[in-house]
């Protein structure tokens, strides 16, 4: 495959206010004499040595398949000129429209361009597209959202997700990283990252004063219209990951092809997809380029517009290798849910004549329940990738958050029930505070008596009307909302039961409510809707290709990484802490001689009825070396609170060798909004 390609380590795209922007190049070599369309990806992540094992993995097998490959470091990060001044600001999606200009243009290229990215990049593939550059024509997003109030790492439901802090820890960490002197030079790296370290911000704070859907998060949001996107998008996720819902909403809404796939995976592309089974993922992508790209009769345009992953009942576990199942397809794509189920006296019952589960003739019934602080340790995490497989992220058997929340169990299941798409619970709701949370999740309780979470959702109850005007409750009226729940493909067996179950908090994904908060459900206004498929399509076996990838540099591991979760219970103190540690080991770039490390530990914790108590950490590490050049990156974060204000400090050091570079701390209070 080498023999096909050319690379261009580092090539300058020059921008009209004088910034360059740093590029890794893979060429067909026929491009020189039969130009190539372009395939980009544009993202912060250090294409020099962050991300350089996955684009050679990547990249080089699309330029084998004939397709001019650019990977581009965003302004301010790697080795690009400039500053990263947020997540997905203006100026970034300027200098993209630049930077699809300037490859259009360029010899080797036909002039037709795609974006592909993961996470930051299926964002921007979005965000640019919606900009309507006109050399793009297709975009692969993967791992991204439609909406990034709603549907990204910072709020969930209206309520402060926890990973606001996580990812927020790496991203002002990544603040500090600084250029490679042997790309910019040695006379220009340390001006450069002191550049970046004197210009860094406090993004996790930043994003915290943006409790509500407002102007920040609606730009860059493409759900803000539909119709601003021209092109066609392949959408793709895993149900382990974060991001899920986008695929449904772009197949839904969007006015041009588009076509989801959403396999078993985590934060991952779906050639590595874990857990599997993971699919020959840039076969299928080549088949979108050469449809969009070139105008080649690949057959993606008649493709199904949804392909899902059907998963099977397993054992819940924190890690598992692949995800039992099978691939079935959707001609056409609109939500449906068939199945009603009402919450009555602790169970689930029906008013379809047919069902098993008939309502009781009971008199309306209402339950109230103030959950423990630490119903949610079984939850997993948001959005699940760990160190190239899945950590011990995935949700666990859920009977101890069950017994710290209301119940409603369904009639054991006469034969098996096909769930696919995204579940609505609709609740009649009281509480006895102004500010409070809903948790609600389906599970389905094996004959052993394991209880599997299927799906979840979480609402603010002060965003019951909207996300943009939350509003105080008034103790002890009756209010109808609505959770949303996370989509899903998933057969019950028969044997089986459906639970519903509903909690007061969500911890530690899930910030607390200021104080602890009784909730009422009104039973005979609440019920879930369930997305129930009579019959499924199953896809041929054959539906993708067995995964392949190129061949990428060499590395040499000089200590393993692993990722690890504990939970740790202080009994004479109440408190509860739980430590998420994430070390990526220690390594060396071969091909450039970097040497290189990364550590991340997250500690969350809560005292026993004292949601005030609630306090995270985040704590980051990196490290390059390349033999006189040795620098290390260090940053903190700290988030507490009491019932009016949240506190957030930072620490960002740099140190070249053992002596301190630059630092800067901060510190900032922050009213909260219904939150």
């Amino acid at each position: 495959m080498q023999h096909l390609i050319e690379e261009i380590e580092t090539e300058w795209i020059p921008l009209r206010d004088g910034r360059r922007l740093a590029v890794r190049l893979f060429l067909p070599r026929s491009a020189h004499r039969q130009p190539a369309p372009v395939v980009l990806e544009y993202i912060p992540y250090r294409r020099r040595d962050g991300t350089r094992i996955g684009d050679e993995a990547m990249h080089r097998w699309f330029a084998a398949a004939g397709y001019a490959c650019a990977r581009v470091d965003i302004a301010g990060m790697g080795d690009s000129d400039g500053l990263i001044e947020d997540e997905y600001v203006r100026r970034e999606q300027d200098d993209g429209l630049e930077v699809i200009e300037w490859l259009a243009r360029q010899p080797w290229s036909s002039g037709s361009v795609g974006m592909i990215g993961i996470s930051w990049g299926g964002f921007n593939g979005l965000q640019i597209a919606a900009r309507r550059p006109p050399a793009l024509k297709a975009v692969i997003s993967l791992c991204s959202t439609v909406d990034r109030y709603h549907g990204d790492v910072h709020y969930t439901g209206g309520c402060l997700n926890e990973e606001n802090l996580e990812w927020g820890g790496y991203f002002f960490t990544m603040n500090g990283f600084p250029p490679d002197p042997d790309i910019v030079g040695n006379d220009r790296w340390r001006a450069m990252w002191r550049h970046r370290i004197d210009h860094a911000r406090l993004a996790p704070a930043d994003w915290l004063e943006h409790q509500r859907r407002d102007t920040f998060w609606q730009h860059g949001s493409v759900i803000e219209d539909w119709s601003a996107i021209q092109v066609p998008v392949l959408a793709v996720s895993g149900w382990a990951d974060g991001y899920t819902a986008a695929v449904f909403e772009l197949v839904e809404h969007l006015h041009v092809p588009c076509k989801g796939i959403v396999g078993p995976w985590g934060h991952k592309y779906p050639q590595d997809g874990v857990p599997g089974p993971a699919i020959g993922f840039l076969q299928e992508a080549t088949r979108w380029w050469d449809k969009w790209l070139r105008d080649i009769d690949s057959g993606v345009d008649t493709d199904p517009a949804m392909r899902l992953w059907l998963q099977a009942s397993h054992e819940p576990r924190g890690h598992i290798p692949e995800r039992a199942g099978s691939w079935v397809h959707f001609d056409q794509w609109s939500p449906a849910r068939e199945l009603t189920l009402r919450l009555a006296h602790g169970s689930l019952v029906s008013d379809d004549p047919g069902s098993d589960a008939k309502a009781p003739t009971m008199p309306a019934s209402h339950s109230s329940i103030c959950s423990p602080q630490t119903v949610g340790l079984g939850a997993g995490q948001w959005c699940a990738y760990g160190l190239g497989k899945i950590a011990p992220e995935l949700p666990l058997d859920q009977r101890a958050d069950d017994a710290g929340s209301l119940t409603y169990d369904g009639e054991m299941l006469a034969a098996p029930l096909h769930l696919a798409g995204g579940p609505v619970v609709r609740l009649r709701v009281s509480s006895d505070q102004p500010q409070a949370l809903v948790a609600v999740r389906l599970n389905a309780v094996h004959a052993d008596g394991t209880s599997e979470r299927l799906s979840y959702g979480v609402l603010n109850l002060c965003h019951r009307d909207s996300h943009e005007h939350p509003s105080a409750l008034t103790p002890g009226v009756e209010y109808d909302v609505t959770v949303e729940m996370k989509a899903i493909a998933q057969t019950v067996p028969a044997g089986q039961r459906l639970r519903v179950a509903i909690s007061t908090s969500y911890w530690p994904m899930i910030w607390p409510s200021p104080h602890p908060a009784t909730i009422t459900v009104h039973e005979q206004a609440s019920r879930i809707e369930l997305p129930a498929h009579a019959t499924v399509h199953h896809s041929p076996a054959d539906i993708f290709q067995p995964p392949e990838d190129a061949v990428h540099g060499p590395i040499t591991a000089l200590r393993n990484g692993h990722e690890t979760r504990h939970i740790v219970r202080d009994l004479g103190a109440r408190r509860t802490e739980f430590i998420a540690a994430r070390d990526d080991g220690l390594y060396v770039i071969d091909d450039i001689g970097t040497e290189q490390s990364f550590t991340r530990v997250r500690t969350s914790s809560i005292v026993d009825g004292e949601p005030l108590s609630a306090r995270a950490t985040v704590e980051c590490r990196a490290t390059y070396r390349r033999g006189e050049w040795n620098v290390r990156i260090e940053s903190d974060l700290v988030l507490s609170c009491d019932a009016a204000t949240f506190r957030i400090t930072g620490r960002l050091s740099a140190y070249e060798g053992d002596a301190i570079f630059a630092e800067r701390r901060f510190e900032r209070s922050i009213p909260r909004d219904h939150l």
